[in-house]
């Protein structure tokens, strides 16, 4: 029979304390960079305009609609920056807390599932975790993603296992996957654990207590909710585009709801991987330490199958369907199976008591560290007489990060000698606050001028005169993010081709403008030896056209693409 404890005495100063551990570690370096291609600039671009502007409900990127991502997670960028003022704040504030909530969930449902001991190896396991980690110190969507998702399995694992579980907790859980929605299209993840809950009420036993039933309406109605909550934004956003008769729109809407779903999901376009990519390339890696523990692990999950324990089953099924779901789909990107990893910590919390000193364990949690800190020790010494992959790093982006590897790797080794006689979790996780430590300060100041374009910025603002405008050829979102005066830009799903021409036209029309693209784009409408180098950003070096640099006559293609200018307000300037 499954025992759970009482709660009668719930402790909430443990929950206290583990969220201000929690946000200390992932809110660690905020402030010291700003953000950081591919996503990052795209996310405080839309939300940074949509304070600016007012307009909250279309996501835009210099007036041009952004139909890749519901807008739930711009508009958190977006409260935040018009809360503080400041962009470097904001927006990597949503995915800390989102980390942190995460948690918090993992830690509170462990500890009503199997106690208190078990929630705290349940949170450890999570914060240990490189990629969860990661993710949450980044301002990609996916951190806020895993949030909704966590919160989504807490409420069905609430409804289902708990002591006095009530089936509120289950549609608790359905508005969550619809918030999650809003964030990105794969938010009803949690339904997947109906599975193995279905599993498990199938092999019930007489002498078991398993999960709690109830009227099959109730399974339903939580659907019904999920859309409800998604209705939030769904509803005004389909009646806008209605009521606005522009194609533009309309288009926004057929891609948002289509494309970027089921279509990126049964036929992706990019990012296309073989079904084993996950296994095989992203887990061994992404989920340490958690990965090397399976081997402990397996004789506790065989036993709670043969128990039909739900505890185990529930969430260990989840992690197993996500990564089929993610495997099935041709497109595939490391961060797509992050949502896995909090249920994978809390289906080992339970064991860890068993497994956490054995001999094997320990030596395989110390030499890991070890690893770690011996081949940034080698790599930074490397880099200072120029060999190893450091120095190819520093050459290309014309930085010198030895000291910093150096340094961490010596800190690394440093804290572990001193950590000679403890465990090895204690080395795993004083190596990863050191390397986390690092990353937020040391590395994001050292890699921010590199990773931003604004000394080019800088370098345009001293070769032209303030009023000329600006267009765009072949950018990241970050140089719009990073402008200082109106640019043009010609849309950012356009044709290469069509691009060029549009730009020839354009400078055509306006001979006090300039073009700005890369150095290494061939152009039949412009003669680049003509081009005025402005610097380097991204690994490229940048060229600032004038009309002098156009060539007689420029191939029309068959699409001519819309001009969409900008001018920024309240440049991001540090």
């Amino acid at each position: 029979m499954i025992m759970l404890p009482d709660f009668s005495r719930y402790q909430r100063a443990d929950m206290i304390w583990l969220a201000l551990i929690t946000f200390a570690l992932l809110a660690l370096g905020i402030g010291f960079r700003a953000p950081w291609p591919a996503d990052e600039p795209r996310f405080a671009l839309i939300a940074k305009d949509m304070v600016e502007s007012g307009q909250w409900l279309f996501p835009m990127r210099g007036n041009e609609l952004y139909p890749d991502k519901p807008p739930l997670f711009m508009w958190s960028i977006a409260v935040f920056y018009a809360l503080t003022g400041s962009l470097y704040v904001a927006f990597l504030l949503p995915s800390a807390i989102a980390g942190t909530v995460t948690v918090l969930a993992v830690f509170d449902i462990c500890r009503r599932l199997w106690g208190s001991r078990e929630a705290w190896w349940a949170a450890g396991l999570l914060l240990a975790s490189v990629q969860f980690v990661l993710q949450a110190k980044s301002a990609q969507i996916d951190a806020s993603v895993c949030m909704w998702v966590t919160l989504g399995c807490y409420g069905l694992l609430r409804a289902t296992l708990c002591h006095n579980a009530h089936a509120g907790w289950w549609l608790a859980g359905c508005v969550a996957m619809g918030l999650g929605i809003m964030t990105k299209g794969v938010g009803f993840l949690p339904l997947l654990m109906l599975v193995p809950y279905a599993i498990a009420c199938w092999r019930k036993r007489p002498e078991q207590s398993l999960p709690q039933q109830y009227g099959w309406l109730w399974w339903p109605t939580g659907i019904v909710v999920m859309l409800l909550a998604l209705l939030l934004w769904l509803w005004p956003m389909l009646n806008a585009v209605d009521s606005a008769m522009d194609p533009a729109y309309s288009a926004y809407r057929d891609n948002i709801m289509m494309k970027q779903t089921v279509t990126r999901y049964a036929n992706s376009w990019h990012h296309i991987k073989p079904f084993w990519y996950f296994v095989a390339s992203v887990v061994p890696w992404a989920w340490l330490p958690l990965v090397v523990l399976i081997p402990w692990q397996w004789r506790h999950w065989s036993a709670a199958w043969k128990a039909n324990d739900a505890r185990i089953l529930m969430p260990l099924g989840f992690v197993l369907l996500v990564l089929l779901f993610f495997s099935l789909s041709p497109g595939k990107r490391g961060v797509y199976i992050l949502p896995a990893l909090p249920m994978l910590a809390l289906a080992m919390a339970p064991a860890m008591p068993h497994i956490a000193d054995k001999k094997g364990v320990s030596r395989i949690l110390w030499a890991l560290p070890l690893l770690i800190g011996l081949g940034l020790l080698v790599v930074g010494l490397l880099g200072f007489v120029d060999k190893g992959p450091l120095a190819k790093m520093n050459l290309r982006y014309a930085i010198d990060g030895s000291g910093v590897v150096f340094a961490t790797g010596a800190a690394v080794l440093l804290a572990l000698f001193m950590l000679r006689h403890r465990s090895g979790w204690q080395a795993w996780g004083i190596t990863m606050l050191v390397v986390w430590c690092s990353y937020s300060v040391a590395f994001a100041s050292l890699l921010n001028p590199v990773r931003t374009p604004s000394s080019v910025w800088q370098n345009i603002d001293s070769a032209v005169p303030v009023n000329a405008e600006i267009a765009l050829l072949d950018t990241g979102e970050q140089f719009m993010l990073f402008a200082r005066r109106p640019i043009v830009h010609f849309g950012y799903h356009t044709p290469p081709e069509a691009e060029m021409y549009a730009a020839w036209k354009w400078l055509e029309a306006h001979k006090d403008g300039y073009v700005l693209l890369p150095s290494t784009k061939q152009s039949p409408c412009f003669d680049l030896s003509k081009g005025q180098s402005v610097g380097t950003a991204h690994r490229e070096d940048w060229l600032l056209l004038g009309p002098q640099a156009m060539l007689g006559q420029c191939q029309r293609p068959e699409f001519t693409p819309d001009t969409f200018r900008y001018v920024p307000i309240n440049p991001l300037i540090k």
